[in-house]
C-alpha cells in the first residue's frame, strides 16, 4: 500500500544510509525539514522532501498531518519488560528506608522475581507481557531489546526466552533477544556460584543457541553479582555460539567492566552511572556504544549516567527504558526522553538522537531503523499538534503521540 504524508510541520531525523550512529558534537544536530511530505511504499520508506518539491502520484492513501510533526519511533535498546507479577512491596519498602542493595541482600529484587517467575506458565507469562508490549507501541516505541534473567534456571530462562520469540512473531514492532543467564545467583548456588556458571556455560547456552532463541548475550557484572573473572568467562563461552556482548557495567561501582567489555567487542555497555576517566578512555578507541538508562536513576534515586560528559568527550550515546519490575517500571520512552535533557543536561536534539538512530545501533539494527531514509522501514511517530519538536522532552508527563506507524501499517 502507498501512503503519502502530506504538510509535515516537521519531518525529524532526515539522513543517509550511511548515517549508523551519531557521536559528540553530531548527537547535538537533527536534521530536519520543514513543511515537508513523506511517501511510504509497503513497509518502506519511499521518498521525503519539501511540500514545494512535491510530485503528485497516484497513491492509495493521503493523509494530511497539518501542525503534526514525524519521526522515527523510539528504538529502545535495553528492556527487561517480561516478567511475572510485581515488585511494588519493595517499593514501598524503600520508600520505608530500605536500598535497593538491602532489599536483593533480604531475597527481594531478582530473586524475588525469579520465584515468580518460574511458578508462572509460559502462557500466563506471554500474557502478562505482550500487555505491556503493546502499552510500549501506543507511546511510540517501534524496536525493543528484551532481555531474560528472571528465570535462573534452565527451563525457566528458555520459557523467558520463547516468550520474547512470540512476541517479536506476533507484534508489529521489531524485537531483538538477549540472554541474561548471568543476572545474578539463584539462592541454591549461593554458596558456589561456579556450579551456576557451569550451568550456564555447559547447558543454557548450548541450549538456547541449538533453538536460536538468542541474538545478544548480557551478564551483570557488578560487585556482589558477577566479578570480572565471571563475566569473561560467561562472555568467552557465549562468543563461541555467536552471541554479541550486551553487558550492565558500572551501576554502582567502576572495577573495569566497561574496559572488559571493549575486550570482547561488546556492542553496547549500559548503566554506567559511576564513570571514570579511564572507561571514556576505552570507549573512545571501541565501536561499543554506551546507553544510559535514566528511569532506573529516578526510580531508585541513584546518579545519573554523566551523559553530557560522554558526549562532550566525543562519544556516542544511547538512551533506553531498562522496563523491569524492581527498578524501572515504565517502559515509556517519551519520559526517557525527557529525563535524559532535565537530569543528564542533555538537548533535545541529543536525546531524540539517542533514542532513534544510536538506539537502533545499540541493537544492530540501524541499517534498517531509527532515521528517515530511503529504504529504511517505515516506524513513525506522528505527534500531535506541536509548535516544535522541543516540546516532545519539554511537556514531560504527556503524551505526544498521535498516531503510530509500524512497518508501513497504522497501529490500532
Amino acid at each position: 500500500m502507498d501512503i503519502l504524508f502530506t504538510n509535515i510541520k516537521e519531518l525529524l531525523q532526515t539522513r543517509s544510509a550511511s548515517e549508523v550512529k551519531v557521536k559528540g558534537k553530531s548527537m547535538g544536530e537533527l536534521p530536519h525539514i520543514k513543511n515537508a511530505f513523506l511517501r511510504i511504499r509497503g513497509e518502506n520508506i519511499l521518498d521525503f522532501g519539501l511540500m514545494t518539491d512535491l510530485i503528485l502520484h497516484q497513491t492509495d492513501a493521503v493523509v494530511d498531518v497539518t501542525g503534526k510533526i514525524i519521526l522515527p519511533s523510539w528504538c529502545d535498546s535495553h528492556s527487561h519488560v517480561v516478567y511475572a507479577g510485581d515488585r511494588s512491596q519493595e517499593f514501598v519498602d524503600r520508600l520505608n528506608g530500605l536500598s535497593y542493595q538491602e532489599i536483593a541482600a533480604n531475597g527481594g529484587g531478582i530473586l524475588n522475581s525469579a520465584e515468580t517467575l518460574q511458578n508462572t506458565s509460559e502462557t500466563a507469562l506471554y500474557a502478562q507481557s505482550v500487555q505491556r508490549v503493546k502499552e510500549l507501541i501506543k507511546l511510540g516505541t517501534g524496536a525493543l531489546e528484551i532481555k531474560s534473567g528472571y528465570g535462573l534456571s534452565t527451563e525457566s530462562e528458555l520459557k523467558m526466552l520463547r516468550v520474547i520469540k512470540t512476541i517479536g512473531e506476533k507484534l508489529p514492532l521489531k524485537v531483538k533477544a538477549t540472554f541474561l543467564g548471568a543476572h545474578a545467583i539463584p539462592k541454591k548456588y549461593k554458596t558456589d556460584k561456579t556450579v551456576y556458571i557451569d550451568l550456564i556455560i555447559n547447558t543454557m547456552l548450548p541450549e538456547i543457541h541449538h533453538q536460536k532463541l538468542a541474538d545478544f548475550i548480557d551478564v551483570f557484572c557488578e560487585k556482589g553479582y558477577f566479578s570480572l573473572e565471571d563475566t569473561e568467562q560467561i562472555l568467552e563461552a557465549a562468543t563461541r555460539y555467536g552471541l554479541v556482548p550486551k553487558i550492565h557495567v558500572n551501576q554502582f561501582n567502576a572495577f573495569g567492566g566497561v574496559g572488559l567489555g571493549v575486550r570482547y567487542k561488546a556492542l553496547t555497555v549500559d548503566h554506567l552511572e559511576v564513570l571514570n576517566d579511564d572507561d571514556l578512555d576505552v570507549l573512545k578507541n571501541s565501536d561499543t556504544m554506551p546507553v544510559a538508562l535514566p528511569g532506573c536513576s529516578f526510580f531508585l534515586g541513584i546518579p545519573y549516567t554523566p551523559g553530557r560528559k560522554l558526549i562532550d568527550a566525543g562519544l556516542p550515546l544511547a538512551i533506553a527504558s531498562d522496563m523491569n519490575p524492581g527498578s524501572a517500571p515504565s517502559g515509556n520512552m517519551n519520559f526517557i526522553v525527557s529525563l535524559a535533557c532535565i537530569k543528564m543536561k542533555m538537548t533535545p536534539e541529543e536525546a531524540i538522537n539517542a533514542a532513534t538512530l544510536n538506539g537502533a545501533y545499540a541493537m544492530d539494527i540501524s541499517e534498517h531503523y531509527g532515521s528517515i531514509c530511503k529504504g529504511k522501514k517505515a516506524n513513525l511517530i506522528i505527534t500531535k499538534n506541536m509548535s516544535s519538536y522541543r516540546q516532545i522532552p519539554y511537556l514531560y508527563g504527556n503524551t505526544p503521540i498521535y498516531k503510530v506507524m509500524l512497518h508501513g501499517k497504522f497501529v490500532d
